[in-house]
């Protein structure tokens, strides 16, 4: 970390946000002294994972009021000046915007800017003339065209970014009043005098086509900063890579099978339901050495009594599986299940998340790895299933795809890597292959 590279504090709704950087610390907890931790490490950036998007409107407000005063109390005490906040969220703009970045900019004020950087080069995410898209099958989607649009809690009308910052303030800010930084501005370095512009927390919208684009980007905000100037970025992953400039990470993916404590077969775990989810799923069933167990989420909704019924039976076949020499793929049904309101369908998440991570606890303690298929199915296996206050990154198996590793000292599972996957993230194959890659001894 340079002398004037200012720390970079990442707040991340789940526990993706690090896709794209390795070495740091993720932080499971935000007590004063485990963000000290934080603060002081010798990589530029660290991540907190609040796994807000998990959670209802007044709640995600409510942790992240918490960290940013905690927050507080730790610079004050590790006595840093120079920082800059990220509110990382997702590449396909679901997440509690405007929430998050206003409570974040009243515990840690005064911001000059707040910035959406929403590109997410690795997943095939672009803005182009302020407007959001999608790669689908190669062809540049609009973002509100796309199933996330339709998210039931986080849904959606506008892929103009300034239409989507007035939809979701409730026209507190206006689109005309929302800054457009363009490709020519990041290209021709225009962008430099824009950023010093910039005053009273105004919102600012940016292009990026390529990770050069973002380079460009951040070089000029490190510069502002440097002059002064106090930024918060809601935004994806890519522009992360750009602040922190790590370069590249210590082990080839090809060869992360290293990390492994054992010989012995893993777990692939998966939670997410989104489409692309669901086609690595069933490719990776097509393996010769998987087993798919899958946990009935629909009998658990119309009869709770039978989840303890449904847990031993998922254990059992791990362990029978596991013993053969397979990799156990438990996954819950993928029938989209409806529910009466928003706050249901959230309670009835964290009931299927609960499960999962029992799943996890009476897993056999010798496994090689454990897959984690979803963000928010990762961000629990993390804080509740292993238990973690804190983890090292050591980098990315796939683009997009962050792997830790547990302690030494920890009570169960010492020294397991474990891949984060997110739910969109990849190709048909992508789940395949990280299993390739962890395989191979």
């Amino acid at each position: 970390m340079s002398d004037n590279q200012p720390k970079i504090i990442v707040l991340d709704d789940d526990p993706t946000g690090s896709q794209t950087v390795h070495s740091c610390w993720l932080l499971m907890s935000w007590d004063v002294a485990t963000l000290k931790m934080g603060l002081q490490d010798s990589v530029p950036i660290f991540f907190i994972l609040t796994n807000t998007r998990a959670l209802a409107p007044e709640a995600a407000a409510r942790v992240t009021r918490e960290v940013c005063q905690n927050l507080k109390v730790a610079i004050a005490e590790v006595g840093i000046e120079d920082f800059l906040v990220v509110s990382r969220s997702d590449s396909t703009l679901r997440g509690h915007y405007p929430i998050e970045t206003d409570v974040i900019a009243q515990e840690l004020g005064d911001f000059d800017a707040h910035f959406l950087t929403p590109a997410f080069f690795e997943g095939g995410r672009v803005t182009l003339d302020t407007v959001h898209y999608l790669l689908v099958d190669g062809v540049k989607t609009p973002v509100h065209e796309t199933e996330f649009a339709k998210d039931s809690v986080f849904g959606y009308s506008h892929s103009y970014l300034p239409d989507y910052v007035a939809e979701k303030t409730q026209n507190r800010i206006t689109s005309k009043q929302v800054v457009r930084i363009l490709l020519e501005d990041i290209r021709s370095g225009a962008v430099s005098k824009q950023l010093l512009s910039l005053a009273n927390n105004q919102c600012g919208v940016v292009d990026g086509e390529t990770q050069a684009d973002f380079d460009r980007f951040a070089q000029a905000v490190l510069a502002a900063a440097e002059q002064g100037k106090r930024f918060l970025f809601r935004s994806a992953a890519s522009l992360l890579t750009s602040l922190a400039q790590l370069g590249q990470q210590p082990t080839p993916p090809e060869e992360m099978a290293s990390y492994k404590p054992t010989t012995k077969p893993g777990v692939v775990l998966v939670g997410s339901h989104v489409r692309k989810t669901t086609q690595q799923l069933t490719q990776l069933l097509e393996e010769s050495d998987t087993l798919g167990i899958e946990i009935d989420v629909k009998a658990l909704r119309d009869n709770p009594q039978s989840r303890d019924t449904l847990l031993q039976e998922a254990l059992t076949l791990v362990k029978q599986t596991w013993e053969q020499g397979k990799t156990p793929v438990v996954y819950t049904s993928r029938e989209e299940l409806t529910f009466k309101d928003i706050q249901q369908r959230l309670q009835f998440g964290k009931t299927v998340s609960a499960l999962l991570m029992d799943v996890v606890r009476g897993l056999p303690t010798e496994i090689g790895f454990l897959i984690s298929k979803g963000g928010i199915t990762s961000n629990d296996v993390l804080s509740d299933g292993l238990n973690l206050t804190a983890a090292r990154l050591l980098g990315q198996i796939l683009p997009g795809c962050s792997v830790i590793r547990t302690g030494d000292n920890h009570p169960q599972f010492p020294n397991l890597p474990v891949v984060l996957f997110p739910g969109n993230v990849g190709d048909e194959t992508s789940l395949a292959t990280v299993l390739k890659y962890l395989r191979n001894s």
